[in-house]
């Protein structure tokens, strides 16, 4: 049975909005849930927490009763309480579990509770999905294997998308104008790029020439970039005499246009290199650099209607497989659409 949809449901910019809705994206860092924490997630409010019992939660962050921010509430064994008139809400559920005004808890309002959502824990932060996931959260098969200790980088806001934010992370045409301070001198012909895409994720190997920059003790090693749609982008390093090393971005699409950038840094336990922090500080060095380009960008996500005209070299061969997997992603997103609509009409004519 057939269905129509609106020329604004047909655009590749709508398609690509509810291809992140159904993804998973992290909203908060693990290290900072000694209290609850807010996250806007495409327009949605939430509310993260860890409850009494060491469980965490994502929920709407808007109390049903009257409104109130159930952020700034009170974490209980098994749920957070408005901090307007106590009303607790259920860690894992959602429901209203306790309504402290009344007698006779069970006349707690049925439907009164916040919806919430899927947790993982993973890559030092939380991570959630708005609606029923088209993919998994990412795995990714190279850390396999690998005994890693991650450490959260400081969040950053950034008024572009997270597509234009992905690229950006993978772009290396970019490093000699854009990196001068973190890299120091660098070629600007980009040699021929060895580019797979594998579905959704996108491989490529580089060498790293040591150079001039802050990494320059650490010698050459393996770059292996791996990404995928809609939101991951990871470079492990491989050094010879050191061992592994890692850094990821993942931002967190507050809006269409506008990302909180979450990102990480990972060692392989026993790597002979800069601890932790010390990678933190230099790679945050490189996330700062990007930020004022990227932020005049024109337009602020990637014109997935071509409603600018764009060229591309070689150069740019991973962030056009970039492209490919997302529009894979979109075009899952499309099936689902259509599958509910199918669901709907079957329904509302049985």
């Amino acid at each position: 049975m057939s269905t129509t949809s609106s020329p604004e449901t047909n655009s590749k910019r709508f398609l690509a909005e509810a291809a992140m809705r159904r993804s998973w994206f992290p909203v908060a860092r693990i290290t900072d849930l000694g209290k609850p924490q807010t996250a806007t997630l495409l327009g949605t409010n939430l509310v993260i927490f860890r409850d009494g019992a060491g469980d965490v939660a994502v929920l709407d962050r808007r109390c049903p009763h009257r409104g109130a921010d159930l952020s700034k509430g009170e974490v209980h064994e098994k749920s957070i309480g408005c901090p307007y008139h106590g009303w607790e809400f259920g860690t894992g559920t959602g429901a209203c579990v306790r309504v402290p005004s009344l007698a006779d808890q069970a006349k707690v309002p049925a439907r009164a509770g916040v919806k919430s959502y899927p947790v993982e824990l993973r890559y030092g932060h939380v991570w959630t999905v708005l609606e029923d996931p088209i993919r998994p959260v990412y795995d990714v098969a190279r850390w396999k294997g690998l005994d890693l200790e991650w450490l959260a980088g400081p969040v950053m806001d950034s008024s572009v998308g997270v597509g234009i934010t992905i690229e950006n992370f993978r772009d290396v045409a970019h490093f000699p104008f854009v990196h001068k301070v973190s890299m120091g001198p660098t070629p600007e012909v980009v040699e021929p790029l060895a580019v797979t895409r594998d579905g959704l994720d996108i491989h490529m190997e580089r060498e790293l020439n040591a150079g001039t920059g802050e990494w320059a003790e650490d010698g050459d090693a393996m770059m292996y970039y791996e990404c995928s749609a809609p939101g991951l982008a990871t470079i492990t390093y491989n050094y010879e005499r050191l061992g592994h090393r890692i850094v990821a971005g993942f931002p967190c699409p507050v809006d269409y246009n506008t990302v909180k950038i979450f990102w990480g840094v990972a060692n392989e336990v026993g790597y002979k290199g800069a601890g932790l922090e010390e990678c933190l500080r230099i790679e945050e060095i490189v996330y700062r650099e990007d930020l004022p380009i990227v932020e005049g960008m024109d337009p602020r996500e990637i014109p997935w209607d071509a409603e600018v005209q764009e060229y591309s070299v070689p150069a740019d061969m991973f962030t056009l497989n970039f492209r490919r997997s997302f529009n894979e992603l979109i075009t899952r997103a499309k099936t689902a659409l259509e599958s509910e609509k199918e669901q709907d009409h079957d329904y509302a004519t049985a």
